[in-house]
């Protein structure tokens, strides 16, 4: 394929200004730049360039995105338009509640139907991303402590199956990190959990569903053993989904979590947002939540930031609310009813995969698994293949490969996750090429390890890629 560069034709023009506009505006030097290194081509060239560009990524709408933890999933296209109306793209932050009516009654409608959905009596849409939501949640657990003058909690602790931003949240806050192993199950090892826990943890940060994609069967144990020694449990929520509708974490001993809005809700997200990181949380935490909520008074609503107990503000006016009208969207759509069938088809799918693949890749962890599957290439190692090979193969089948090597317990991990609107046949399709991919990596290795072969772009060596990485890609790296 060739660059816009190399389209290039002198003296062709793609752009015709507006003729109306007054060309007779007088320039200084220092508003005039010099030649622009830039494509002379037709807007047909551009148009049909973009194109191209555009077929080379990979979306959800084109296929399969079994990316673990990411919730890849399909977002319905009602929530585009409902995002789209008027009142809602054109009003102002800044404008007065009393015309605002609307749009405060979408963002408490949302914190309502979330309530009922984790048991909360605290919530905030304010955060405008998951990790935002982590952080707003730490700075809440260290509020509290101080407000008590309880100084010296400033351990945070991690088990080493949690998402890998809970560490680095802590550390943005001034906590310090403990990690907790997990046992032979995956589950958090209450032994280990027994020795690091003392006066001066604040709280610990656990995933539900964790990075292996289980439910801990030890969390009321857990929540009894932080708070038996005045600490905190904050759940990590990003994985929701397996939940929503069947579980209330505020009844599992949670204290405070935070959701990926974005994700669980069905909200188009990847290369760094828009996102929203509600944060919920039990009524002894509520005085912590950010300055400014969303309340009702009457029949009216109204944003009160009178609580001086509060962190503040985490962020500029209030969060990405195309993506809270888009959540909502979603919500009234779904109902109870649907909400329920959301947890259940994202663990019914998951299992369904591990019941097809796991006689033929090697299962870390045989419980029963939530939202995610994790496989590893154990099988697949005594040919030479990885998991590299099998993802890189899988790109061959119009997959995009699932998360892997990660999470880090876990040599060689394999993480796929269908989430809950994937079809049985859509399933079944990536299944066969699966078992394909294992059968090859036995009877022919070279394919994978070469792989992929009908790709634009070729295999990457990794290695250099990281160390002398090449920013601008031309035509060298794409095939002719």
């Amino acid at each position: 394929m060739k660059t816009i560069f190399e389209k290039s034709v002198v003296g062709r023009v793609g752009v015709q200004l507006n003729t109306a506009l007054n060309q007779d505006v007088e320039l200084s030097g220092a508003q005039v730049r010099g030649k622009l290194n830039l494509p002379e081509v037709s807007e047909l060239d551009v148009v049909r360039h973009y194109t191209a560009l555009s077929k080379m990524a990979f979306g959800v709408d084109q296929g399969f995105y079994p990316l673990g933890s990411c919730t890849m999933k399909y977002n319905p296209k009602i929530n585009e338009d409902m995002c789209s109306l008027a009142g809602f793209t054109d009003f102002h932050p800044w404008e007065n509640p009393e015309f605002s009516q609307g749009t405060l009654e979408v963002i408490y409608r949302v914190q309502e139907y979330l309530k009922a959905v984790t048991g909360f009596t605290g919530t905030t849409l304010q955060p405008a991303a998951g990790a935002h939501g982590e952080l707003t949640a730490v700075m809440m657990i260290k509020a509290y402590h101080l407000d008590r003058g309880d100084v010296k909690r400033n351990i945070i602790l991690i088990p080493d199956s949690a998402h890998g931003t809970n560490p680095a949240t802590a550390n943005m806050c001034g906590m310090q990190t403990l990690g907790v192993p997990s046992d032979e199950h995956g589950y958090v090892d209450l032994n280990k959990l027994d020795e690091v826990l003392n006066d001066e943890v604040a709280g610990l940060m656990l995933t539900i569903p964790n990075t292996v994609g289980l439910f801990d069967k030890n969390i009321l144990a857990i929540a009894e053993k932080l708070h038996a020694k005045g600490a905190l449990l904050y759940m990590d929520g990003a994985n929701l989904n397996a939940l929503l509708g069947l579980v209330k974490p505020a009844d599992m001993g949670v204290d405070l979590m935070h959701i990926n809005l974005h994700k669980t809700f069905a909200t188009p997200h990847g290369g760094g947002g828009p996102g929203g990181g509600f944060v919920g949380c039990v009524a002894g935490l509520e005085p912590y939540l950010p300055a400014e909520n969303v309340v009702k008074d009457g029949e009216n609503y109204k944003l009160v930031s009178d609580a001086p107990k509060s962190i503040g503000r985490v962020r500029a006016f209030y969060s990405n609310f195309g993506v809270i009208v888009r959540a909502f969207t979603y919500m009234l759509r779904l109902g109870k009813g649907g909400t329920e069938k959301v947890g259940r088809y994202a663990v019914l799918n998951a299992n369904y995969i591990k019941a097809r693949l796991k006689d033929y890749y090697h299962l870390p962890f045989s419980v029963h698994c939530m939202h995610e599957v994790v496989f590893n290439d154990e099988a697949q190692a005594e040919n030479h293949v990885s998991t590299m090979d099998i993802a890189k193969r899988l790109l061959d089948f119009g997959y995009h490969p699932p998360t892997i090597y990660f999470p880090l317990i876990v040599h060689g991990a394999l993480m796929i996750e269908p989430t809950e609107t994937e079809s049985k046949e859509t399933l079944d399709e990536f299944c066969e090429v699966m078992i394909k991919i294992a059968n090859e990596a036995k009877t022919n290795p070279e394919i994978l390890q070469t792989a992929p072969h009908s790709t634009v772009v070729r295999r990457i060596d990794a290695v250099k890629a990281a160390r002398q990485p090449v920013i601008a890609c031309g035509v060298s790296c794409l095939k002719d």
